[in-house]
């Protein structure tokens, strides 16, 4: 069958029980064809084509009729386009002569083939109106009290639709047609049977009564296109009811379900046999998450390797820590190694990681692996439907699950869906390069809360979004005194906390990832840890000690920094022999080629440093390849008079929260010198910040931080700690969890430093 429907009032109208039901019924019958017949223009129907819990359309006919097009490709219907343009006078023509009716107004929205006015009953009633159409050759439709159209000759959403069924050869007793205003009489009475759904306008009631193949329906919106299914028969006797809805008995267990790509303990292998042990995570995400659960039944998703050939056979649920955490499961989805490794180490590194760091140019996409990401994140949204309990509160992690929320809102419209963005988001300008970015945004829109580290992401969030759907701002507040505002390329002064999409509120907010300051302790406490501090102190007695921690990645501006420091040593010559840059490089998987020629690049770099300026006993750089155990980069930190961090972009950076912590722990004053293109700039006050795309200012803000004054230097590092042990791992968890929730964290009295969050 063809269900030929109008959008606004009938296929987007009705309650979401209704709604859900219909769209899971024509998606769920292929046979089921769908056309949107629509008085807005294409371009005003994108944002539809966005929603993932709308079936997409096979047909769109748009502009009252006057365009017609295929629902996938977006691409003219020929010949029958053709045929209507011949028709239409231009609508300069129709514009110029309608001057002559000031009190006309033309409506501001797109329009193509049609001219639209809003217009008054008594003008829409006078004879010159009527003897101007004739005049230009158009069709004069008025509708809704309000709205005037001038549309080519003879053309209406009715003649648009006949032409479509005859052209596509579809029996007409195999369309069903659905509207609700005058200007879908037309259709109506095409000759197909056809409905006006509840809430109709009066005139298109009064119109249509007397035509034996229009039903009234008596319930407005889906619910009223419902009712006709089963007056006509369509789906056997009974129509829709016959058809399966969730069943809520079928239901999970669990209140908070965290979905997240790891596990909260570490699988290996050994004689074949899957072995467990404890996480040995780099910044307390995954103990802070898991500390939710200790009074509250709940489900962790994640994924495991499984192969069909496996002997074992796959445990979907297991414990995560029977006495620590008896409430949790560990919900696990298979995936062979094949869609882990083009899903995760391949695709998302390869496409979205460069994108959105904004290095676009690196990225690859390609459509193949793009169906093996959505295939992923339906498996993932699958099990969290199963999972969840009615009502319960959902929290995805990261871009590797952007598709999720689509997927599991279509699934279980009752959960309450909060998705954190690790990573950074980039402007609208080099997001909307990802060819997916409509199917993205449509996916995060579909959440409850959407949060991201700092302000200036949650806006470039929102502008991106304003390309995709039309948002209407709810609320905002000020960023400070939390985040800066000014002086930093990342500060903002205002950030949007709720935009309305048109069919559902989305709330807001900045949230930076805090540290687990006991680990930091921990660490310091270890044994060996004051003598391994002593060793690098005697070390670098006679030089002060630049410190360099990051991943082997573009995106943390290794080269760059390696260029600044021989720039700072050409232009300070009395700095050689006095200082020492080391940096610790922690290498990429093996499997990640993309970084090898960048390796190869810093070796030489290095290379040319240390041959130009070492002397005997002092070497300018100390390159260190490879991952140091956490107790010995916490020594470092401790260690070092400069913390140099200069990605050239970031969504945080954990390091500089990590030695601004060390060095207030031990009574240090070491200096943090960051990239203003870190997302922990606009947070850590009390930071040096620097420019890392240019050298002169990477060499200027060195120097100065090799050269300022120990008072000056003590000041900031209060600052910094003040700010990072306030606002700790936990306070950002708890954070996270009372915003989804609307509540008020606990424990959010005022330090001396204020740290208003960014909550909705």
């Amino acid at each position: 069958m063809l269900l030929a429907t109008d959008l606004d009032g009938t296929f987007l109208g009705g309650d979401a029980e209704a709604r859900l039901s219909l769209y899971q019924t024509i998606a769920a019958h292929p046979d089921i064809k769908l056309a949107y017949i629509s008085g807005r223009s294409l371009e005003a129907i994108l944002p539809l084509l966005s929603d993932p819990t709308l079936p997409q359309p096979d047909y769109i006919v748009a502009d009252v009729g006057a365009s017609l097009y295929f629902g996938d490709s977006l691409q003219p219907i020929q010949p029958l386009q053709n045929e209507i343009e011949t028709r239409w006078p231009g609508e300069s023509r129709v514009a110029s002569a309608m001057q002559r009716f000031p009190d006309v107004v033309r409506q501001d929205e797109p329009q193509l083939r049609r001219c639209s006015y809003y217009c008054p009953p008594e003008r829409a009633r006078d004879e010159a109106l009527a003897g101007l159409a004739a005049e230009l050759g158009c069709e004069m439709l008025y509708s809704a009290g309000r709205y005037l159209d001038f549309l080519p000759k003879g053309v209406n959403k009715g003649s648009s639709l006949q032409k479509l069924v005859e052209w596509l050869e579809i029996d007409g007793e195999d369309v069903l047609v659905a509207g609700d205003t005058m200007n879908d009489l037309a259709m109506l009475t095409a000759g197909f049977k056809s409905v006006c759904v509840g809430g109709s306008e009066p005139p298109l009631l009064e119109q249509t009564q007397n035509q034996t193949r229009v039903m009234h329906a008596e319930k407005a919106g889906c619910a009223g296109i419902i009712e006709a299914f089963a007056h006509f028969g369509f789906l056997g006797a009974h129509g829709m009811a016959a058809e399966n809805r969730r069943d809520e008995t079928q239901t999970g267990k669990a209140e908070l379900v965290m979905v997240y790509h790891r596990l909260p303990y570490e699988e290996y292998r050994v004689d074949g046999k899957i072995q467990r042990r404890r996480p040995t995570s780099p910044n307390g995400i995954i103990p802070t998450l898991l500390s939710f659960f200790a009074n509250q039944r709940g489900s962790w998703i994640a994924w495991s390797i499984h192969e069909e050939d496996d002997a074992e056979d796959f445990v979907t649920h297991t414990s995560v820590d029977a006495k620590q955490y008896p409430l949790l499961t560990a919900a696990r989805v298979p995936l062979t190694k094949v869609q882990v490794d083009t899903f995760y180490k391949r695709f998302s590194k390869e496409a979205f990681w460069p994108t959105l760091h904004t290095f676009w140019e690196r990225a690859h996409f390609r459509e193949d692996d793009w169906e093996v990401y959505c295939e992923v994140n339906r498996a993932f949204a699958e099990r969290t439907a199963e999972e969840a309990a009615e009502g319960a509160l959902i929290w995805i992690h990261d871009y590797n699950l952007w598709m999720v929320p689509a997927y599991l809102r279509e699934m279980r419209p009752d959960l309450r869906i909060a998705f954190f963005h690790h990573t950074y988001f980039p402007s609208a300008d080099v997001f909307n390069v990802l060819p997916w970015r409509r199917e993205i945004i449509g996916s995060l829109l579909q959440c409850d809360y959407v949060a991201f580290h700092i302000p200036r992401q949650v806006e470039n969030f929102v502008d991106v979004a304003r390309g995709v759907v039309p948002l209407s701002t709810l609320s905002r507040q000020s960023c400070a005194p939390r985040f800066l505002t000014y002086g930093c390329a990342v500060g903002l002064e205002t950030m949007t906390t709720a935009v309305d999409t048109g069919s559902r509120v989305v709330r807001l907010g900045a949230h930076p990832v805090g540290l687990d300051i006991d680990r930091i302790k921990n660490a310091l406490n270890q044994e060996g840890a004051s003598s391994r501090m002593a060793e690098l102190r005697e070390e670098f007695s006679k030089v002060k000690l630049i410190l360099s921690v990051e991943r082997l990645d573009y995106t943390k501006g290794i080269l760059e920094k390696l260029q600044a420091y021989e720039l700072l040593l050409d232009e300070n010559p009395e700095l050689r022999g006095k200082v020492t840059l080391v940096s610790i490089c922690v290498p990429a998987a093996r499997e990640m080629t993309i970084y090898n020629e960048l390796q190869t690049q810093i070796e030489q770099t290095i290379g040319h440093i240390n041959g130009r300026f070492a002397d005997v006993g002092w070497t300018p750089v100390q390159f260190y390849f490879r991952g140091f155990p956490f107790d010995e980069v916490v020594a470092w930190y401790a260690m070092a008079d400069v913390m140099w961090i200069t990605p050239l972009r970031d969504g945080l950076n954990l390091v500089a929260k990590e030695f601004a912590a060390t060095q207030g722990l031990t009574q240090g004053c070491g200096v943090l010198v960051l990239s203003e293109f870190a997302g922990a700039a606009a947070e850590l006050k009390g930071a040096i910040l620097t420019n890392p795309h240019d050298l002169h200012d990477l060499a200027r803000t060195c120097y100065l931080g090799l050269n300022l004054p120990r008072a000056e230097a003590e000041a900031r590092l209060r600052q910094l700690n003040d700010i990072v042990s306030y606002n700790d791992i936990r306070r950002w968890g708890n954070e996270f969890i009372a915003a989804i929730k609307g509540e008020e964290p606990a424990g959010t009295e005022s330090p001396v430093n204020p740290t208003t969050t960014g909550l909705a």
